[in-house]
């Protein structure tokens, strides 16, 4: 563990320092597309069930989030132009170097969850809380089209609960079991080689 909080350290702010070009080009796009912040940040539930707030670029106009939690498809009309391709190339989630800079999250790790869902865990499922959240995992890499899935159900939010969740934390619960420094670079691998193909 200790090698694995070195790395998200060394590694975060390696990232922000060598992105920093990045992020000034998607501040000035951003405030030219919309109206708003720079950052969206909303409230998840990290290790031992501690709240923290997640960091993203914002996508979606100002508010869109109480119109639902989840994102339908990639044609959702909340998202702003520039929000689609950021979403598209997963760029909206680079701020989250803060959050593992921090500590709150690492590179790898169960993505984390809004406490809405979490509340419907069961006892088993609630393991995944055992260890920090991360930005990608192999749930992560199984559903990078998660939106289009979602899009295509009848009813979204019960396929999300029904099927979505439960696949993601059955395969987190293998990762909890079955993870070290070897396997969080294989995923890393795994996550960049998948967004590249989109």
């Amino acid at each position: 563990m200790i090698a694995k909080r070195v790395f998200d350290i060394v590694f975060s702010l390696g990232g922000m320092f060598f992105l920093s070009p990045m992020f000034i080009v998607v501040v000035i796009l951003l405030k030219l597309d919309s109206k708003g912040s720079i950052f969206y940040k909303q409230l998840r539930v990290g290790l031992n069930q501690k709240n923290f707030k997640l960091i993203k670029f914002r996508t979606m106009y100002t508010d869109s989030d109480r119109a639902g939690l989840l994102t339908i498809g990639d044609h959702d009309s909340r998202i702003t132009k520039v929000g689609c391709w950021l979403r598209k190339y997963k760029i909206d989630e680079l701020p989250q170097l803060i959050n593992i800079l921090k500590g709150e999250m690492s590179f790898v790790g169960p993505r984390p969850e809004v406490l809405k869902y979490v509340e419907l865990y069961d006892a088993s499922q609630i393991k995944v809380l055992s260890v920090k959240p991360g930005i990608t995992d192999w749930a992560s890499i199984q559903y990078i089209d998660e939106n289009e899935l979602l899009a295509a159900a009848e009813d979204p939010e019960s396929f999300y609960i029904n099927t979505i969740i439960p696949s993601k934390i059955t395969q987190n619960l293998k990762y909890i079991d079955h993870h070290n420094l070897w396997v969080d670079l294989k995923i890393i691998s795994y996550t960049l080689k998948s967004i590249i193909r989109r």
